[in-house]
């Protein structure tokens, strides 16, 4: 009998669920409650409910100035590696050429280097060239970075997509280019914004490579620096908390949008199936 199945087996299951999710949002919800206690230092006991926190950052120039920065930096961000995204999955999912093993390992390679070894060696090159720090080399430091998350999004997605659909495109008169925005593009759309909203993500929340080629601390920078100064803490919490709202929006916004996607995909698969069954 399995014991996945088994009554004894389903009962851990659900022990070793119910403790790991404790252990991840646990913090989270402590980072929430504390950013409404009144109370200079985060620490117990509690002092009373507050607002004042989320008051203070809102009155906060630096934090708006290393925010602007950090949404600037991501925007740029996602928008280039969607694009450069798109014609590297269609290569490695579409065509055969030379050393694809090796090329795909090379595109994957920045999700196994060390960030902070990354971060020495785009400093050394930008010093190198004479490129100096600025948001752009924030940017680039940080297409490195989630080119591969995209990646690894797309392809699966591009999988599911029948070549069928693009050589009936293709045999019916129409070229490359109008296959692609008519028929890739579209079937590929939802994977495409899941892509974006990764790469936004992981550009905001980047710290180790933007604290090595970053003239102008971003966001995460500069909420490390305050870190150090425990009377800055508690509007820091407060920041925390405001992103985590608006993160978790998204996040379920885009599963919402992939699940909808999926079944729309799902169903243009079945019916080209069937009619192909049919023929």
């Amino acid at each position: 009998m399995n014991a996945a199945v088994s009554t004894g087996g389903r009962r851990w299951l659900w022990v070793t669920f119910w403790i790991l999710t404790f252990f991840l949002y646990a913090p989270l919800v402590i980072l929430v409650i504390f950013s409404f206690n009144d109370r200079e230092f985060v620490s117990f006991p509690w002092e009373g409910f507050t607002f004042r926190w989320y008051q203070t950052f809102l009155d906060n120039d630096e934090i708006f100035k290393s925010l602007r920065i950090s949404l600037l930096v991501a925007s740029v961000t996602a928008v280039v590696t969607a694009v450069l995204a798109i014609p590297a999955s269609i290569a490695l999912v579409r065509r055969r050429f030379f050393a694809k093993s090796l090329v795909s390992g090379m595109m994957l390679a920045p999700l196994v280097i060390p960030l902070v070894v990354l971060g020495i060696s785009l400093l050394i090159l930008f010093n190198t060239i004479g490129i100096e720090a600025s948001p752009l080399t924030v940017v680039i430091g940080h297409v490195v970075i989630a080119l591969p998350f995209a990646i690894l999004t797309l392809v699966p997605r591009l999988e599911r997509i029948p070549v069928s659909l693009e050589e009936a495109s293709r045999d019916l008169g129409a070229n490359w280019l109008t296959t692609f925005r008519q028929i890739t593009f579209p079937l590929m759309a939802p994977a495409l914004f899941s892509a974006f909203l990764l790469s936004f993500v992981i550009s905001f929340d980047e710290v180790v490579v933007a604290s090595f080629v970053a003239e102008d601390a971003t966001f995460p920078v500069y909420l490390l620096s305050q870190l150090r100064l425990p009377r800055q803490l508690p509007q820091v919490i407060a920041v925390a908390v405001v992103i985590l709202v608006i993160s978790a929006i998204i996040v379920i916004a885009a599963e919402v949008l992939r699940r909808v996607s999926d079944r729309r995909l799902e169903s243009l698969t079945t019916v080209q199936e069937e009619e192909v069954a049919v023929t």
